[in-house]
């Protein structure tokens, strides 16, 4: 049965693989080398393409780590829109978070050598920053109409609170990946946004 949802061709779906594999051979060699010691033209090399071609891509070095972060911000909104009508905000935040790692198969040592790598690099902090502030762009509205429609908070103060919930919700999953980083690894991340919620909220 039809989804309703183009099928990619096959130049498309060729592209996709293409990026996949610049992205893994980067990421391989980030964790090995470091970020700011790998170079865009060693992982050119190491994926069998043109510096030129690499651009084709990626934009940035950057981009090879953060690339999907948008996407990921989208599907985020996806699961918070599928939440169950009448769900307390605070409960459907974390859900739609919690789906977005539950999408594919975890790996923490792989996932805590990544997280230390974007702690480490100014230039993939600042650009995870960016990239929040595209999740939040995001997240409010969809927030804010669940506050308006499931509980009955007029337009402003239902903008004004989905924006004060989402901002502190990445706040705390920013602060919970640091201390997760100097237990190095040895807490549950959820726990940790938990905790950091539980504080904020109290």
């Amino acid at each position: 049965m039809s989804t309703g949802e183009p099928t990619p061709g096959l130049r498309e779906r060729t592209r996709r693989a293409v990026h996949r594999e610049i992205a893994e051979v980067g990421m391989a060699l980030f964790l090995e080398h470091g970020f700011e010691e790998t170079t865009i033209d060693q992982i050119a090399e190491a994926a069998g393409i043109s510096r030129r071609s690499f651009f084709r891509y990626f934009a940035t070095k950057e981009d090879v780590v953060l690339g999907d972060m948008v996407d990921r911000g989208h599907r985020i909104g996806a699961a918070l829109a599928a939440r169950p009508p009448g769900e307390e905000p605070w409960a459907a935040v974390r859900a739609a978070l919690l789906a977005l790692r539950d999408e594919g198969p975890v790996d923490p040592a792989a996932d805590l050598g990544i997280a230390r790598m974007m702690h480490r690099a100014p230039s993939l902090r600042t650009r995870s920053l960016e990239k929040h502030l595209s999740w939040q762009e995001i997240l409010v509205p969809e927030l804010a109409r669940r506050l308006r429609e499931e509980h009955g908070f007029d337009g402003v103060r239902a903008e004004h609170r989905a924006a004060a919930v989402i901002a502190t919700a990445l706040t705390c999953l920013d602060v919970a990946t640091e201390t997760w980083l100097r237990l190095d690894g040895g807490a549950s991340l959820e726990d940790l946004w938990d905790e950091a919620v539980a504080a904020v909220r109290a």
